[in-house]
């Protein structure tokens, strides 16, 4: 077996027509079996997404089994072409809102995991700004489509057709659209400001969304991304959860 890539508690191989996703004992069966569930059902909406083969125990450890897809990531296309960054992420957004035409009612509800996250952030942020997380959370608008919850251009694979093909719905709920258009700005933020103004721009034009929609969401994605613990990120996650209006 071929090392694709090693990620946190899980390492992904490639066997033949096969990737092989392999977790460490560690990680939860259930979060496993969820993802796995999460993909299946996504799977069902038809949207290009890799086919889900097994879910399976390899040497001890639990494992998700995909088909293969031969190509590279739209982030290592963007990467190799800046030049034409415009075009591929008008390619980006036109996927973004694919995935979000589409219904998954029986995927996990977008509010309910993310207010699950604001409250375990006790040792992280304050009861007083977990409060109003909450509240803002509460107050906006109740929606069901699909969210994928990581979207950023590392988790698309251009094909040699120039098909695209959407990986790793570990994340996925069904839920506002908005939101996850605000967790996928604030993935570019981390990494390019000017890369995250662009997707919003285009975004926010071709869904005819007021930015200021997509930007009541900022405070409460940047919440639920604190809660990965991820070195570096955690002062300015923190400068977003604080700011309660942006212009």
């Amino acid at each position: 077996m071929e090392v694709i890539a090693t990620r946190k508690e899980k390492v992904i191989y490639r066997e033949g027509d096969n990737v092989i996703k392999k977790f460490s004992e560690k990680f939860p069966k259930s979060d496993i079996l969820n993802e796995a569930l999460n993909q299946s059902r996504v799977e069902e909406t038809g949207l290009p997404i890799p086919a889900l083969k097994a879910v399976s125990v390899i040497d001890g450890q639990w494992a998700i089994t995909m088909e293969y897809v031969e190509g590279k990531t739209l982030a290592e296309i963007m990467q190799e072409d800046p030049d034409n960054l415009e075009k591929y992420m008008n390619q980006f957004v036109d996927l973004q809102i694919e995935v979000q035409s589409k219904k998954a009612p029986l995927l996990n509800k977008l509010k309910d995991k993310m207010n699950r996250k604001i409250s375990s952030l006790g040792s992280i942020i304050d009861a007083t700004t977990r409060y109003e997380l909450h509240t803002r959370l509460e107050s906006m608008p109740k929606h069901n489509k699909v969210c994928h919850g990581d979207f950023n251009p590392s988790n698309i694979i251009i094909d040699k057709e120039g098909n695209p093909h959407i990986i790793d719905w570990s994340h996925a709920t069904q839920g506002n659209a908005a939101a996850d258009a605000a967790r996928s700005y604030l993935l570019f933020a981390l990494k390019d400001k000017k890369l995250a103004d662009m997707y919003m721009d285009l975004f926010c034009k071709k869904t005819d969304t007021a930015k200021q929609y997509v930007q009541q969401w900022l405070p409460i994605v940047a919440a639920s991304q604190l809660v990965k613990k991820i070195e570096g990120e955690e002062e300015f996650l923190k400068s977003w959860v604080d700011v309660v209006d942006y212009q």
